[in-house]
C-alpha cells in the first residue's frame, strides 16, 4: 500500500464523521451536477471517499461507480450502500489514474475535492478525456490554493502544509489556481462549459469532451 493509501486509510473513520463544511455550496454544486447527468447514463465517480456523493446521486443515474486509493474508504462506502439498498452504486480501491485508465464506457466522470491531491493531474485528464465520448461530461470541484480569490489564506495553507506532511500529518497538496486547473482541462482537449467558486476556495468546472 502506496503512503497516500496509508494516510487515506488512518483518516477514514473520522472523515466519514465530518460534518460537510459549506452545506449550502455542497448542495448547490450537487444539483448542479445532477442537471447534466442522465437516467441511462454511467458515471464514474475518482477519489469517492466514503461514497456519499455518489450515493446522493445514485437515483439519477443508470448506475455509478466510485474508486478511491483507501481500502478503508471503500469499506465504508460499501457499508453505507448495503444499508441504504442502494443497488446500482458499487465501490473499488484504485488511485485516481489507475481509474482513469481503465477501458470501460462511462458518461461523465466526476473528481470532487481531488486534483489538488493528485500527482500527475495532466495525465489524469488525458485519460479521463480518453475514456469519455464526444460530447461527454468531467465534472470537478477542486480547492484552488494559490488564486488571488483565496486572499491571504493561500500563504497560511502553505506554510501549515509542510511541517504537516514532514510528520505525517498531511498528504501530497499542490497549489493550484483557477487559471492552473482550468488550462490543465483545455489542455487535455475539453471544453468548459461551467464555472464558479463554491465555495470561495473552491473551483467548481462542468467540462465536455469535444
Amino acid at each position: 500500500m502506496n503512503d497516500a493509501a496509508t494516510f487515506w486509510d488512518k483518516i477514514a473513520p473520522k472523515y466519514a464523521q465530518d460534518p460537510i463544511k459549506d452545506m449550502a455550496a455542497y448542495e448547490y454544486t450537487l444539483e448542479r451536477t445532477k442537471s447534466y447527468l442522465g437516467y441511462d447514463d454511467r458515471i464514474l465517480e475518482l477519489g469517492c471517499g466514503t461514497g456519499s456523493t455518489a450515493l446522493l446521486l445514485a437515483p439519477k443515474v443508470r448506475e455509478i461507480v466510485g474508486a478511491d486509493i483507501s481500502p478503508k474508504m471503500i469499506d465504508i462506502a460499501d457499508t453505507k450502500a448495503k444499508a441504504g439498498s442502494v443497488h446500482n452504486a458499487t465501490f473499488r480501491v484504485a488511485s485516481a489514474k489507475d481509474a482513469a485508465s481503465q477501458k470501460e464506457p462511462f458518461d461523465a466522470v466526476l473528481g470532487f475535492n481531488l486534483f489538488h491531491l493528485v500527482e500527475g493531474m495532466e495525465d489524469t485528464f488525458a485519460s479521463v478525456h480518453k475514456m469519455l465520448p464526444p460530447g461527454g461530461y468531467f465534472i470537478s470541484k477542486t480547492p484552488c490554493l494559490a488564486d488571488r480569490s483565496v486572499g491571504f489564506k493561500r500563504f497560511l495553507f502553505k506554510a501549515m502544509v509542510r511541517p504537516m506532511q514532514w510528520i505525517g500529518k498531511a498528504p501530497y497538496v499542490q497549489f493550484l489556481t483557477h487559471s492552473d486547473l482550468e488550462g490543465a482541462l483545455r489542455f487535455a482537449g475539453f471544453e468548459i462549459v461551467e464555472s464558479g467558486n463554491f465555495p470561495a476556495i473552491s473551483r467548481y468546472v462542468v467540462a465536455r469532451k469535444v
